[in-house]
């Protein structure tokens, strides 16, 4: 098992979860987070610090294109281990559905 970021992370990107990562296997694209899941050692500590509840176990029905994505991004973003300022709209887009299809950037962040 390992846990994934979904949808509900972009253009919302708390950092709370990166501050708890104790094995700092967080990624960061433009306008959202994504958790290697090769990295991931299943703790959980990051899923309640996600005010977005954007954070998942990938055993939860559904999440199976989050754990692609969350794989294949982990792999070309940069590595965060700190956490920096939301974005100043986040509370804009909180609780906004198919952001994926509206907003998602495959571009990556500013990393560490």
């Amino acid at each position: 098992m390992t846990y994934i970021v979904d949808e509900q992370c972009i253009k919302c990107k708390h950092m709370d979860c990166v501050e708890v990562c104790p094995v700092d296997c967080f990624y960061e694209g433009e306008n959202m987070l994504v958790i290697h899941p090769d990295e991931c050692i299943d703790c959980g500590v990051c899923e309640p610090e996600c005010p977005e509840e954007a954070i998942h176990p990938d055993t939860k029905d559904g999440v199976e294109i989050w754990l692609e994505i969350n794989k294949k991004f982990s792999e070309i973003w940069p590595n965060i281990t700190e956490a920096r300022e939301k974005p100043t709209d986040a509370e804009e887009f909180s609780g906004i559905e198919n952001k994926y299809k509206q907003f998602f950037s495959e571009n990556p962040g500013d990393g560490d």
